[in-house]
């Protein structure tokens, strides 16, 4: 929770506003106090979707349906203005955290735990089905926990009897990993009040695993999965528990329990010891401190200016009040965190200018580091040359943590981050393990992690936030395959081509395999060949290959693996090309395949900024400030992150001392940034717009990998 905004009115339809909960693409949602005294979270939709007539009927139309809910069990709509320049709704206050945020900050919940979240849940459903509505949003983040038990909001896509969402027809409505088959196949007619059950059983598998059953993978492969394939269930202990919820989640709605016999099977529970052990504490200071709210000054966006110094000052008391003063200040535990300026200390001409935190995020002395280095180089350049700008409306401070590669560490560094209210964006995390053990901390904070490193398509998913604010500089691992089908295809044609299936990266082999596989053009001829996890032979694979075919696909995710089948290639005497992706593409793997590596050609999503015009300058700079012959892998992209921040900064909110997360998120979402790698834009899911720009190939010359250029332009003269 966080001040007011100058900018921000006093008072919304009769609601005096007391602070901002959160804030992203659709609106902002404050805090506010009815005339009679009562606590609401109150909705207010931008602008520039309320001047969609279209948009506002269905906003009208689905305030009105979801007022008919009353239940215990439900966060009820108690006033809304759909007239409004822009429409509003507010609905009964919930101090307590999401079901997303429990997971994540505590772990899995206990068996006892799960069975009274459904329970009540169930209860919710059968107060939303009662006044004739099905929810279709049922997710962790939509589910809130008090002291008594929890409560299901967000009623925004709630569909009444044959009317449309409001979101938009024809397209699929609700939360990937957490929708029904039904509601996958956009067959609008069979969304029902079963189809809330199916959510239901994800969400309490979730809750009890701390993960989604449809989920590893993108959107796409969350909607394949949930039609086609079994639900994961593995670490439910409660074999009952684990019994009722697969019968949720069964494909044909006719198989599933009715909201009544769900609701017997979980039992009944105790409203006074329901929760795990330190979420009751949580909700304690959460609901203490919303009763020691003052009413509110709205805080200047102007105020006493910040200065380039290492730290800027501290949040004033209000600041503290509403924050906890554990907010305030740099935390540096296990030394991991440390302040840089981007530039010399501010003279005498520039302290009048505000100050913008930008954190880094990465594996900085872990077995990353070779990328990590780099990284951290090339956004401490951004930094000093924005900071020497004399036309500049505020200055960058960068703070800098480092995980050392570790999930665990990651998510303690998101954490710290998130509390720390200077902190406006982040930059990293710098592989996929560190990048998705943070996601849905930021995700939940709202606060905008920029990353041109982490390439897993789960990157797209969230559990924990309705408006995403992770965003993908790169195109996912799901999109890797291509600059390789266009080689094999066009620069560089093989009529018979072997895909080569490494089961020690099952996933990873699976991925690009199956993504080549499925390209009808790729080869006349199209064989896979396995190789067994707890092999390091690849002698057989590379003999059946020589005989077969004319090129080869590594599938794999190993850089030293890969360098072992081409050593196998070269003894066996193949002669054709041979590829891999961008995770191959690796010290690791030039160093152990040595003279082998040689003709092998790699699709990543990074340039060669020695090599790309547009990089000349930034070129030039990086090698005289570090005095180094040639720039790091990573150092470019992070340039451009970093370029692209300030870029959303300078649009979001030019002066004053407070940046909101939500709205600097939603810039990002909504701006095209020309940076010197190539141009960024992004679509809907936060995923980056026209993936084939940031697609490029490489291949190892004389013992050398050469940048060949964006993939579409390789091998047109």
């Amino acid at each position: 929770m966080r001040p007011l905004l100058a900018a921000d009115p006093e008072s919304i339809g009769g609601h005096r506003l007391l602070a901002r909960i959160g804030s992203g693409g659709m609106g902002v949602v404050y805090l506010a106090r009815s005339e009679d005294g009562a606590l609401a979270a109150l909705k207010v939709i931008r602008a520039e979707h309320a001047a969609d007539p279209g948009f506002r009927a269905r906003f009208r139309r689905e305030a009105t349906a979801a007022a008919l809910v009353d239940g215990r069990w439900t966060a009820p709509v108690t006033a809304a203005d759909a007239e409004a320049d822009e429409p509003w709704i507010a609905t009964v206050f919930v101090p307590g955290p999401s079901l997303a945020e429990t997971v994540v900050g505590h772990g899995p919940l206990p068996t006892a735990t799960v069975r009274a979240l459904g329970a009540r849940l169930a209860e919710a459903l059968t107060a939303v089905h009662a006044a004739g509505l099905v929810h279709r949003d049922i997710k962790p983040g939509n589910v809130l926990l008090a002291l008594d038990g929890p409560r299901l909001i967000d009623f925004g896509i709630v569909r009444a009897g044959g009317a449309t969402a409001l979101t938009a027809t024809d397209v699929v409505i609700g939360t990937p990993g957490y929708l029904s088959p039904e509601q996958a196949r956009v067959r609008e007619e069979e969304v029902g009040p079963p189809s809330d059950v199916f959510s239901l059983g994800c969400l309490l598998a979730y809750a009890a695993t701390g993960r989604a059953p449809f989920g590893g993978g993108g959107a796409a492969a969350a909607l394949f999965r949930t039609i086609h394939e079994e639900p994961d269930l593995d670490g439910i202990a409660d074999p009952g528990l684990r019994a009722l919820i697969a019968r949720c989640l069964a494909k044909d709605p006719s198989d599933r329990p009715t909201v009544p016999e769900l609701r017997a099977a979980l039992g009944d529970f105790r409203a006074d010891d329901w929760l795990p052990p330190g979420v009751p504490a949580l909700i304690a200071e959460r609901s203490a401190r919303i009763l020691n709210l003052p009413e509110p000054e709205a805080e200047p966006e102007s105020a006493v200016p910040r200065t380039t110094t290492d730290v800027p000052p501290a949040p004033g008391r209000r600041r503290l009040l509403l924050l906890g003063a554990s907010a305030a200040g740099v935390l540096a535990a296990g030394g991991t965190a440390a302040w840089l300026t981007g530039g010399s200390p501010a003279s005498p001409a520039t302290a009048t200018r505000p100050t913008r935190t930008v954190a880094l995020h990465a594996d900085l002395t872990g077995p990353g580091r070779g990328l990590g280095t780099p990284v951290a180089q090339g956004i401490r350049l951004a930094a000093a040359e924005h900071n020497a700008r004399t036309d500049r409306l505020f200055d960058i401070a960068l703070q800098v943590h480092d995980d050392l590669g570790d999930p665990d560490r990651s998510r303690d560094a998101a954490r710290r981050l998130v509390a720390d209210r200077r902190v406006c964006a982040v930059v990293g995390p710098t592989s996929d393990a560190t990048a998705l053990a943070a996601r849905d901390t930021y995700n939940s904070a709202s606060l905008p992690l920029v990353t041109a490193w982490a390439g897993a398509d789960t990157l797209y998913a969230t559990e924990s936030a309705t408006s995403p604010a992770v965003f993908q500089l790169r195109p996912p691992d799901s999109a890797i395959h291509v600059p390789l089908v266009r080689y094999l295809t066009v620069v560089h044609p093989a009529a018979r081509t072997a895909l080569v299936d490494d089961r020690a990266t099952r996933d990873y082999s699976w991925l690009i395999g199956n993504s080549l596989r499925a390209v009808p053009t790729f080869g006349a001829t199209l064989t896979t060949c396995t190789v067994a996890a707890d092999t390091d032979d690849f002698a057989p694979v590379a003999r059946t290959v020589r005989d077969g075919a004319q090129a080869v696909v590594y599938c794999g995710g190993s850089p030293e693996r890969a360098a072992a089948f081409a050593r196998a290639l070269r003894a066996a005497g193949f002669t054709g090309t041979a590829a891999a992706t961008e995770k191959v593409f690796d010290p690791a793997f030039f160093a152990h395949a040595g003279a082998a590596a040689e003709g092998w050609v790699f699709s990543t999503t990074f340039v060669d900024p020695e090599r790309t015009t547009s990089a000349t300058a930034f070129v030039r700079s990086f090698k005289q400030r570090y005095g180094v012959a040639h720039v790091g892998r990573g150092a470019a992209e992070a340039y451009d992150a970093l370029g692209l921040i300030a870029r959303a900064l300078a649009d979001a909110q030019p002066s004053g001392t407070e940046v909101d997360r939500g709205t600097l998120a939603h810039r990002l979402r909504a701006l095209s940034y020309r940076g010197i790698t190539r141009t960024f834009a992004f679509q809907k899911g936060t995923g980056v717009a026209g993936m084939a720009p940031g697609l490029f190939l490489w291949r190892v010359e004389r013992g050398t990998p050469v940048f060949l250029g964006q993939y579409e332009g390789v091998g047109t003269g």
